[in-house]
């Protein structure tokens, strides 16, 4: 793993507040993305992950706070450019019935084309390396439409790896995956921080970010509970304050990282009834 550097996070969030019409979802949050280092942000459902990253890529203005990247607000970049830096793969993406995997991929490169350009080798290559890597190359001519949810998700993946950025923000991109597929993903993102690039991705599956993230961030309720290391935070009583869940965090027996274990033993569950016919 990556140790995210000491530097100054090019990428930061900034007391933010939001909301969605007036449904306060965070309230003066701030958080550094760690440059060069896999982020895994975790936490129950609507505890404002999905929301945060959105705010990262301008999909939400804040009420309050600000985003910035390399100092200045992101709202005051350009689409394009600010595309060709963040690239985002959101929760549901929809794409039109008629298009194929690889006009989908294709589509990553739109950043990169200037008012004038032409279609380029370049562009071509880096649509099948990124089919290719997303395990998608031998359904390039199907229609999106068609495929199953977890080739669709990873023809996705493919189009966010074709858009070549620095910083690559995806939330649940496990989301329909299989679990080979799921670890083969993750993996991956692992490989891209290992070759230089800053990843942050919203994920459910807390043994899965212990596993592959260098940082971890915990949220609950639109605040961020505890951020760090997974060695450093995950433990049975950030679980239980996190998830209502109680563990027992042990390691795991493959890489070392913190793996938490459930346990139900005194938890009073509801009983289920079985009919007979």
């Amino acid at each position: 793993m990556t140790e995210p550097s000491g530097r100054a996070a090019r990428l930061r969030a900034q007391d933010l507040t939001l909301r969605y019409g007036d449904r306060v979802v965070s309230t003066r949050l701030s958080m550094d993305v760690p440059d060069g280092a896999f982020t895994a942000v975790v936490g129950p459902n609507a505890c404002g992950k999905s929301t945060l990253l959105r705010a990262f890529v301008r999909l939400l203005r804040p009420a309050e706070g600000s985003v910035r990247f390399d100092g200045r607000d992101v709202a005051s970049y350009r689409s394009k450019a600010l595309a060709r830096t963040l690239g985002f793969l959101p929760q549901d993406p929809l794409a039109p019935d008629d298009v194929k995997v690889r006009q989908l991929v294709a589509r990553g490169r739109f950043p990169h084309q200037g008012p004038l350009a032409m279609w380029s080798q370049r562009d071509e290559d880096a649509v099948a390396e990124a089919m290719r890597t997303a395990g998608v190359a031998d359904l390039a001519d199907r229609p999106v439409a068609e495929l199953s949810g977890g080739q669709r998700q990873r023809a996705w993946v493919a189009m966010a790896l074709a858009q070549d950025t620095e910083y690559l923000l995806l939330d649940e991109p496990t989301s329909f995956l299989d679990i080979t597929h799921q670890y083969r993903l993750l993996a991956l993102l692992a490989r891209l921080r290992d070759e230089g690039r800053t990843v942050i991705a919203v994920l459910h599956d807390i043994n899965q970010a212990c596993r592959y993230a260098d940082h971890l961030v915990a949220m609950r309720d639109g605040r961020i509970v505890a951020e760090g290391a997974p060695a450093d935070i995950v433990d049975a009583a950030l679980l239980r304050e996190v998830f209502d869940l109680p563990c027992v965090v042990v390691p795991d027996p493959v890489s070392g990282t913190p793996m938490a274990v459930p346990d139900l033993t005194h938890e009073h569950l509801p009983t289920v009834s079985r009919s007979v016919s």
